[in-house]
């Protein structure tokens, strides 16, 4: 029986690929955002000042050291300690649903106090609210998506580990993994001071 070829370096050279269509993505939206705050700018610092800063920060942290646990997972993998890798991608999922927990919650407060795209004390405020909020839900939403869409390649990853599929010698699929959730967190990381630290 021939042993399977496996294209590591196609692999991941084919995730960064894929990667660099996300930063495009989320780059388009990055530059929408500055062209509205230079046409905006105050009503973007009042809209920013309507957002809570602590459920932002928290938020921030959770993403950093789920990016922390991920990266301990590719290291206790690549030394063989399968168990502990196993348990450090549980807390880093751990960490994604609290992080979507928190935005759930934080949507919630903002919804129900009537800002949303939509809302009628938006549409009766300056134009520029309406963008910021419009912009803002866009945007946190479609992270919110990669992170939910995060989470669940990580728990299937994280199957492979315990089934050996994933191991020492092969843990390609995980070192990609990795690198889409730290893409995951670097988005959050310019979302959280554009539009919760707004001056």
């Amino acid at each position: 029986m021939t042993e399977q070829h496996k294209d590591y370096t196609g692999a991941k050279l084919g995730m960064w690929l894929f990667l660099f269509t996300e930063l495009i993505l989320f780059g388009g939206l990055f530059i929408l955002y500055g062209v509205y705050l230079n046409r905006y700018p105050q009503e973007f610092i009042t809209g920013g000042g309507e957002l809570n800063v602590w459920f932002g920060g928290g938020n921030t942290l959770v993403l950093l050291t789920s990016s922390l646990t991920v990266a301990m997972s590719i290291s206790a993998l690549q030394r063989g300690n399968r168990s502990l890798c196993v348990k450090l991608l549980v807390a880093t999922i751990a960490m994604a649903l609290l992080f979507l927990v928190n935005k759930y919650f934080e949507w919630s407060a903002k919804i129900h106090h009537g800002i949303y795209p939509g809302a009628p004390s938006l549409q009766e405020g300056p134009p520029g609210e309406s963008v910021f909020f419009g912009l803002y839900y866009l945007t946190t939403g479609l992270h919110g998506l990669h992170v939910l869409i995060g989470a669940g390649i990580l728990t299937w990853v994280m199957f492979l580990v315990r089934s050996g599929k994933v191991n020492g010698d092969d843990f390609v699929t995980l070192e990609n993994a990795g690198l889409y959730w730290h893409l995951v967190d670097l988005i959050w990381i310019f979302l959280f001071p554009l539009y919760y630290l707004v001056l």
